[in-house]
């Protein structure tokens, strides 16, 4: 592990720091440790680690034990069901907002994110297109203004990242990722918020589609799920409505 930047406050550099071994697998799930050697490795003390890992297990990624440690959660189906639900429920209505209030500099901000989407699928490179995915959605949502949303959809796609799993290239390749986006690209340019707020909506389904079919040779228990279903309580964003 790398040792925080005292810059900012030690908590918030050991979540930082706990999140990303959690997301590079450096920290296996199942397996116990204690705070005291997370807080050797940070080069901090037991503080700063104790508060951090309370934020980790509210987010969902680690179970503390008292007295013995923690240990990084397995993704249930359930929960990343519920991941992609809430995802549905923040990123449609702010897609359509953002693109209701988008702007030269946000149109700019977009268009940039999309090329470097275009570029990183061409590459092929599996890493690059994670990134550029996540710059993509994140550049796009910015432009509702809604900071708080922002924090919480971050949160739920750390989850996502720490079962170590991708579609890419394992079940599509880089650039039918990129497609995947198409349709929100083309709702934004054309200024239509009810075409962004489907198409994210799509999106955001055929990905959990994809994700879960891919994952049942791992976790069997996934072949039962009904995902088409576990959305439809999630209406698609109707005429007339921001």
């Amino acid at each position: 592990m790398e040792s925080v930047n005292r810059n900012a406050t030690l908590t918030e550099q050991a979540v930082d720091s706990i999140r990303l071994e959690i997301i590079k697998g450096s920290l296996i799930p199942g397996q116990l440790y204690t705070g005291s050697e997370v807080a050797r490795k940070l080069g901090v003390s037991r503080t700063p680690v104790r508060e951090a890992l309370m934020e980790l297990a509210r987010r969902g990624m680690v179970r503390i034990e008292d007295k013995r440690g923690f240990r990084v959660l397995k993704t249930s189906l359930d929960a990343l069901l519920q991941v992609f639900q809430v995802r549905i429920m923040l990123e449609v209505p702010l897609s359509r907002l953002a693109t209701l209030n988008k702007n030269d500099s946000t149109s700019a901000e977009f268009e940039s994110a999309v090329a470097q989407f275009l570029t990183a699928a061409e590459s092929g490179d599996p890493n690059a297109v994670l990134r550029a995915d996540r710059d993509f959605h994140q550049t796009l949502l910015s432009g509702s203004g809604n900071e708080k949303a922002l924090v919480i959809l971050q949160e739920q796609r750390d989850f996502v990242l720490s079962t170590g799993v991708g579609t890419v290239p394992t079940s599509r390749s880089a650039m039918e990722c990129f497609n995947d986006h198409a349709d929100i690209i083309s709702g934004y340019r054309d200024g239509d918020p009810q075409a962004v707020g489907r198409a994210v909506f799509r999106h955001i389904a055929n990905t959990a589609q994809v994700l879960i079919q891919q994952e049942t040779l791992n976790c069997p228990e996934f072949a039962t799920a009904d995902v088409e279903q576990s959305f439809a309580w999630l209406s698609a964003p109707s005429e007339g409505v921001l």
